[in-house]
């Protein structure tokens, strides 16, 4: 490139040359190192949301464990007992999961001018991220009513 330049015109001086590409990069970099920010964040939000939603159905089925002892001595089976748990705790999930999309849908006016070569309101993004939810808190919904229902009817009627 200098050469040419020179050939042109010996007066002629190329001073920093840089790239198309660099430039680019340069001029996306801040948007770049947002974005990485923001996925980085979300990531852990997900983590600690995860995390906080195992404790609180841990909680409320240990505070059922006489109930769910009753049941099982009266008869209930181990399925009937988890699916009694499991579905509580998705209903709760799931309102939030619809109630999330609802705030994202009207917060992602916000993020417009950060997003690139996607819209706002993408909705291959919203489902995946709804199904990622919803597979989160069946785990976390599971994992304790397995729990519950490996406890003995009898030690659970002795609990209180």
């Amino acid at each position: 490139m200098r050469r040419v330049v020179q050939s042109q015109d010996p007066q002629n001086v190329i001073y920093s040359a840089v790239t198309m590409n660099e430039i680019i990069g340069k001029t996306l970099a801040a948007r770049q190192f947002s974005m990485i920010l923001l996925a980085s964040f979300a990531g852990m939000a997900l983590l600690l949301s995860s995390i906080g939603l195992y404790g609180v159905i841990s909680y409320l089925v240990g505070q059922r464990t006489h109930e769910l002892g009753v049941r099982m001595a009266l008869g209930a089976q181990r399925r009937d007992v988890l699916l009694l748990v499991v579905n509580n705790g998705m209903r709760m999930a799931l309102i939030g999961v619809a109630l999330g999309l609802v705030a994202a849908l009207l917060l992602t006016r916000l993020m417009t001018k950060l997003l690139y070569g996607v819209s706002a309101t993408d909705p291959a993004t919203f489902a995946v991220i709804a199904v990622l939810l919803s597979v989160v808190a069946l785990l976390a919904c599971y994992l304790p009513a397995r729990k519950a229902t490996k406890v003995d009817p009898l030690i659970a009627l002795r609990y209180e």
